[in-house]
């Protein structure tokens, strides 16, 4: 089993909602997030997304596009990336980690290196946006072939027709982006989240986790109600942006996970 299996199992058994959060690689600089992506653990995440910076982020807000732009100016590659994971491993064997991005960046490395990379430096998945099903071959299969889950986006357009090409290699555990259009958007609604939830799990015999539009203790609460797993992306990130130290920041964080969990 992977580390995100191993969470999966240990959240169900004590009846608990996963809790995920996702930081932007580099944002505002290496240090600082490093020292944000290794306090995470400890405000109570259970998984880690790890934003690799692109200059062209189609599925995000200005939050986020914003924090790869700070990002890519403070230098972060994604050697670099592999480099924090790495450096994070050295004190964290357990809590998952996956790469969110575009697949231009890794096209650039080259699949196989960047896969025996990315596994040598503990990465446990990969979210690709920008990579259908039609392309499994290109990342996804060589993916899982090296122990890399490959996770994949489902949307309130994905139609029962469609359902079952996105779910068919899919590992890990499911991204169910709860609402249309870019991330940071709009707020989610659990009441209207939850048929599509059971959807996907009935389909997929996977984790359902729920993101974009979550942004409040609150929000994560009412989310952990209807889905296994509840990301939190933008709220974090504007936190960042805003120059909150470390601690305010994971505070925060620590916020939104004691309300997923207490559900």
């Amino acid at each position: 089993m992977s580390r995100i299996d191993d969470t999966f199992a240990r959240l169900t058994a004590e009846g608990r909602t996963a809790f995920v959060s996702f930081i932007m690689a580099g944002d505002p600089d290496q240090a600082k997030c490093q020292e944000v992506l290794e306090g995470l653990p400890g405000a109570g995440v259970d998984i880690i997304e790890l934003g690799m910076p692109f200059t062209d982020p189609m599925a995000d807000g200005p939050a986020i596009q914003l924090a790869g732009q700070r990002a890519l100016e403070a230098g972060m590659t994604l050697s670099r990336v592999l480099d924090m994971v790495r450096a994070f491993r050295v004190k964290d064997a357990t809590t998952p980690i996956v790469l969110m991005g575009y697949y231009n960046p890794v096209y650039a490395m080259g699949v196989e290196a960047f896969l025996t990379a990315a596994s040598d430096a503990g990465v446990d998945g990969l979210i690709i946006v920008d990579l259908p099903p039609e392309e499994d071959a290109e990342l996804c299969l060589p993916a899982q072939e090296v122990g890399i889950d490959f996770i994949r986006l489902s949307t309130p357009t994905t139609d029962d027709k469609r359902l079952p090409a996105v779910v068919k290699n899919t590992s890990g555990f499911v991204y169910y982006v709860s609402i249309t259009g870019i991330t940071g958007a709009a707020t989610a609604n659990a009441a209207q989240v939850a048929p599509d939830v059971a959807r996907i799990k009935a389909a997929a015999n996977l984790p359902v986790c729920v993101g974009f539009g979550i942004k409040t203790p609150e929000g994560a609460a009412e989310m952990a109600k209807v889905a296994d797993g509840v990301v939190v992306g933008s709220a974090i990130v504007e936190r960042i942006a805003n120059g909150d130290s470390t601690a305010d920041v994971l505070a925060f964080v620590k916020s939104l996970t004691d309300a997923a969990h207490g559900v």
